[in-house]
């Protein structure tokens, strides 16, 4: 393959191969009938994809793996990546940028340096870690940000902090979301300008509801996997560690989980806990397929190239894959809730009986699809009504959950509701009737 040197603006140079272009600019060298009114067919347009365009993918697992192809491919030069897990063996039959020998090292540093390798002339920065540890500035950078995240609770944070970052008054500030899933044969894709059109919040209702096994179930008589790995976790742990907190994302605290959960199913001649299950339990992780990987990631590079480019008019808003019994597609255009938390502006109003406990508050709350919260504290402007945490405030503050609402709370208060599951503070106006 020869390499080629052409002068035009800057747009290619040494490391681009003879026609590597071709197909690619034959969009962008003419204005068509579906063609976005603000695109300026040409060299200039050329020159922002594969020189000044900054994009960040959170994910490099089999879904962020074709997506840093695809991009590479596309035309992207300035690419960033994100990701704070480590190969798995398990991860190679789907995550095509890895080899057995890379097994053990940070999936976004060989993802990289694969891709760099690969096409020549893009330029791959990655990032060993997680997205909560970047600032306001780290984001500010990008001009777009794809995720390919297998996190429910990943995806609500930077759903949030890309809304929270957009200025009224400074247009760069928005910062385009293409979110991909996929959950087996499943998969969807959707454009999200924070503060524009529905974000991620508003449709935590069309999750499939988490799973809950009755406590009694885990403690005295397991059937499942899943089972053992549920009572390593919500019993064992706690028993063993005290105040210790579980991190899920801390591979000797899985291996421990694992390693109980293993002998909790040979105690009850349980099959199937391995440690993959366990991560996928503990941490909610949906299941992935190679071919759904590749379908949802092509539609989110083509939703980038669309937004960065102007050349088309891009996804309105959300882009749903059914390959369970054949192949269906379908597109439609997801509501704001005016209700969100995120981006709806207005105060999350939920109606209760005056006897309602503080007790049976917190259970409605967890139970709430459109919340999905875990163990959650409540606390309004003048008082602490129950704290989960530290050791002291939840012993301090546990006689309240016994008492009604309406004894601690006026009609029309706020309420402020945190939760570690819950990436931003959640205001309720609590009625009574």
């Amino acid at each position: 393959m020869a390499s080629v040197s052409v002068n035009v603006d800057g747009l290619a140079n040494s490391e681009d191969w003879e026609g590597r272009y071709f197909h690619v600019d034959q969009i962008l060298d003419r204005p068509g009938p579906r063609t976005d009114p603000s695109f300026l067919a040409g060299d200039k347009v050329k020159d922002f994809l594969r020189n000044k365009c900054k994009i960040l993918v959170i994910g490099a697992g089999g879904l962020g793996c074709e997506i840093l192809a695809n991009l590479a491919l596309t035309g992207f030069k300035d690419i960033h990546v994100i990701d704070m897990d480590t190969i798995d063996i398990s991860n190679l039959n789907r995550q095509f940028l890895f080899r057995p020998a890379d097994v053990g090292k940070p999936k976004a540093i060989v993802a990289a340096e694969y891709v760099m390798k690969r096409v020549r002339g893009v330029k791959v920065t990655p990032y060993f870690g997680k997205i909560q540890d970047k600032d306001v500035d780290y984001y500010m950078q990008f001009n777009l940000v794809i995720c390919g995240l297998d996190s429910v609770e990943a995806r609500r944070w930077i759903n949030a902090t890309l809304v929270n970052l957009v200025d009224t008054e400074n247009p760069e500030s928005l910062k385009p979301l293409i979110d991909g899933g996929t959950e087996g044969f499943k998969g969807q894709a959707r454009v999200v300008l924070p503060t524009i059109t529905s974000c991620y919040e508003c449709s935590l209702d069309m999750l499939n509801k988490p799973t809950a096994f009755p406590i009694c179930t885990i403690a005295n008589t397991p059937r499942l996997p899943e089972h053992c790995i549920e009572w390593a976790s919500v019993l064992e742990w706690p028993r063993i560690h005290g105040e210790k907190k579980l991190d899920t994302d801390d591979p000797e605290h899985i291996t421990w989980l694992y390693a109980a959960a293993a002998a909790r199913a040979k105690e009850f001649n349980i099959e199937g806990v391995t440690y993959s299950l366990t991560h996928g339990v503990v941490k909610s992780i949906i299941p992935a397929i190679a071919s759904t990987n590749a379908i949802i990631a092509a539609s989110c590079c083509n939703e980038a190239f669309k937004i960065a480019t102007s050349s088309a008019a891009y996804l309105n808003n959300y882009f749903m894959l059914i390959g369970t019994e054949g192949i269906y597609s379908y597109t439609f255009e997801h509501e704001k809730r005016k209700d969100c938390p995120v981006c709806g502006g207005e105060l999350l109003e939920i109606s209760i009986s005056h006897e309602t406990t503080v007790e049976q508050l917190i259970e409605m709350l967890t139970e709430r699809q459109t919340i999905q919260i875990k163990k959650p504290s409540l606390t309004t402007s003048t008082k602490h009504i129950y704290l989960q945490g530290p050791p002291q405030l939840e012993q301090a503050t546990r006689p309240n959950l016994e008492k009604k609402v309406s004894e601690l709370v006026e009609e029309g208060d706020p309420v402020n509701v945190t939760a570690s599951t819950l990436p931003f503070t959640l205001e309720l106006v609590i009625k009574y009737t």
